[in-house]
């Protein structure tokens, strides 16, 4: 009876956590938890000082693309290109807003007319995001982290008669 005894009592130990280091324990927390978070999401947008970021998610979205497209559009207006034919087109543009909060141009899709009508049109937008406003960064619990964009560009001319 004592060996049996023994032997439930050394079964029940070593089925137990009793054995495991915290370590172990605070890494397999640590890895559950990262893989429940959605690295494709952040916790808030990056802003303006003229957003909120005490507002929803999508209001802080819409404040940062506002802000980039007022300023684009002040920019562009300023030029004055000569076209062949009226152009009504849409020029999506990925940015990239890094840890510190400085913002670049990744890529600028565009149709062929937009590139053979406004070469310069990729230098222009380029050049802009020299005279933003400062940007504060996205944020992923707390902190600073990358975060990728696009911005639709509206492009339309008349012919002046």
């Amino acid at each position: 009876m004592r060996k049996l005894l023994i032997l439930s009592c050394l079964y029940l130990l070593s089925s137990c956590n009793l054995f495991t280091s915290t370590d172990v324990k605070t890494q397999r927390l640590v890895e559950k938890e990262l893989q429940a978070i959605n690295w494709n999401d952040v916790d808030q947008y990056p802003l303006f000082d003229d957003c909120d970021e005490t507002v929803s998610k999508s209001a802080q979205k819409e404040c940062f693309e506002n802000t980039l497209l007022l300023h684009f559009s002040m920019i562009l207006q300023e030029f004055e290109f000569i076209l062949d034919k009226d152009v009504e087109e849409v020029v999506y543009v990925d940015f990239l807003v890094d840890k510190e909060g400085k913002i670049s141009v990744l890529n600028i899709d565009k149709n062929s007319i937009i590139q053979e009508q406004i070469p310069e049109f990729d230098g222009i937008i380029s050049r802009s995001l020299k005279s933003l406003p400062p940007v504060e960064p996205a944020l992923k619990r707390g902190i600073p982290v990358n975060a990728k964009c696009r911005i639709p560009i509206i492009l339309n001319s008349e012919e002046t008669k």
